[in-house]
């Protein structure tokens, strides 16, 4: 008996910006973030962390999330925390030392759902910069932040994408779904 052949899985980022294209202010803060806040809209995140079953995220951003004090928010799923310094694993959170092209290329081809990419700039940027990421869905947060941490960093060529689709919602946050082409 012949099985189809599984199509590999994609690497998704999923992220809120600021109108002018920053994920925290200039001290690291995502207060703005709760200005879209209201009560029963999640903006499609139950849906699409559904959709995923491990994690990439560096480790100045599990840090961060840490002191939000609520755990760690993907306990449920693989993840992989890229850092320089080896830490042994905690349940499913292994500290990746190794090479980020290659761990992503090997997680790519083997069985699972999509790979969610949640950060931070360096992670998402060396993606991009080896076009590794695979569908981007980015929350427009309806304010000017002015300085921050920027999302996109300059590149040395571009990334042609094809919008997929678009929602807007009435707090005033725009969501843009893109993969590339």
């Amino acid at each position: 008996m012949e099985t189809e052949p599984t199509s590999p899985r994609k690497v998704f980022l999923y992220i809120a910006m600021s109108l002018d294209g920053f994920i925290a202010d200039i001290e690291g803060n995502i207060d703005f973030l709760s200005s879209v806040e209201e009560s029963g809209q999640d903006y499609g995140y139950s849906s699409f962390i559904e959709s995923v079953d491990t994690v990439i995220m560096g480790r100045k951003t599990y840090d961060k999330v840490l002191t939000f004090g609520v755990g760690f928010p993907h306990s449920g799923k693989e993840a992989y925390i890229i850092t320089h310094s080896s830490r042994p694993a905690v349940g499913s959170i292994q500290f990746y030392t190794g090479n980020l092209k290659q761990l992503i290329e090997e997680l790519k081809i083997s069985p699972g759902k999509n790979i969610f990419v949640d950060g931070g700039t360096e992670i998402i940027n060396g993606l991009l910069a080896e076009n590794l990421i695979d569908e981007m869905i980015i929350s427009i947060i309806p304010v000017l932040l002015g300085d921050g941490v920027r999302l996109f960093n300059a590149m040395e060529s571009s990334i042609p994408l094809k919008l997929i689709h678009t929602s807007s919602f009435p707090k005033g946050l725009v969501q843009l779904h893109y993969c590339k082409i």
